[in-house]
């Protein structure tokens, strides 16, 4: 019951990026299952603090328990919230990213398939953390009371999954790409940070632009991250429709950018 509730939110959502951008049926099982598979070291991990407190970083958060964070002085979030969310962040965001490195280089073709990519393995992701959350939830309130938990879920939580992992999936196919990127007419001026960095240092400019590309990703997904979980923690709720509408016009305009949709593979031959 709850795997079949959880495929529901990841075929609709699927089939509204999908259309986007189309990928072989091969590639998108893969990397659904990679998703899917991603969610399994996170448990582990929260099994694992059974028998080794100190391996949960969490325990290390309460320390910041009497400390308080203001939002433009209109209200106040608990240090520990803010900590503890953007660790949870960085742990689900980095086992997205390597579940997607499972794919071969060469399958990419343009900074468009990298945020499919990421959004296929978002979905999978997303569809074994809603299995996992409909269980318990039915576990303790009986079927009766899996509607609302669903209809939240499966329109908001799933798609923020894809919201944080298709913007990071545009910054991994900036990094995919970065002699083409840097040269390309279009960025000339921009990236001037990298730049900066890469004439002081005296640093391959290739690398250091991949890596500040993938750093870049990697912190404004777990910030994203962090923002949704702790509007959730704080009642915060009449925030949400408003930021994943953001996220939704975001991520359409990526994919309705002809810049981004360029075929590298096809220049490159």
């Amino acid at each position: 019951m709850a795997g079949v509730l959880a495929i529901i939110p990841a075929i609709f959502w699927g089939v509204v990026f999908y259309q986007k951008q189309p990928e072989s049926k091969r590639t998108t099982i893969i990397l659904f299952l990679a998703g899917t598979v991603s969610v399994a070291p996170l448990l582990l991990y929260k099994y694992l603090w059974q028998f080794f407190p100190w391996i949960n970083a969490f325990v290390y958060t309460n320390t910041f328990n009497d400390n308080l964070v203001g939002f433009a002085n209109l209200s106040l979030v608990p240090l520990d919230v803010l900590a503890t969310f953007m660790i949870v962040g960085a742990i689900e965001e980095i086992a997205k990213f390597s579940a997607v490195r499972m794919i071969h280089r060469k399958r990419i073709c343009s900074i468009t398939d990298c945020i499919e990519y990421f959004i296929i393995v978002a979905l999978g992701f997303a569809f074994a953390e809603n299995i996992i959350y409909f269980y318990n939830i039915m576990s303790v309130r009986g079927v009766d009371g899996i509607f609302l938990p669903f209809v939240f879920r499966s329109l908001f939580s799933t798609f923020a999954h894809v919201m944080f992992s298709g913007i990071f999936g545009y910054y991994y196919g900036l990094a995919t790409f970065p002699n083409q990127v840097m040269s390309e007419s279009y960025n000339q001026g921009k990236w001037q940070f990298i730049r900066s960095l890469i004439k002081f240092f005296r640093l391959d400019r290739l690398k250091a632009f991949h890596d500040e590309k993938i750093i870049q990703g990697l912190l404004i997904a777990v910030v994203l991250h962090a923002f949704f979980n702790i509007f959730l923690e704080m009642n915060w709720t009449f925030l949400i429709v408003p930021y994943l509408t953001i996220g939704f016009i975001v991520l359409s305009y990526m994919f309705d950018n002809r810049r981004v949709d360029k075929d590298y593979c096809t220049i490159e031959k």
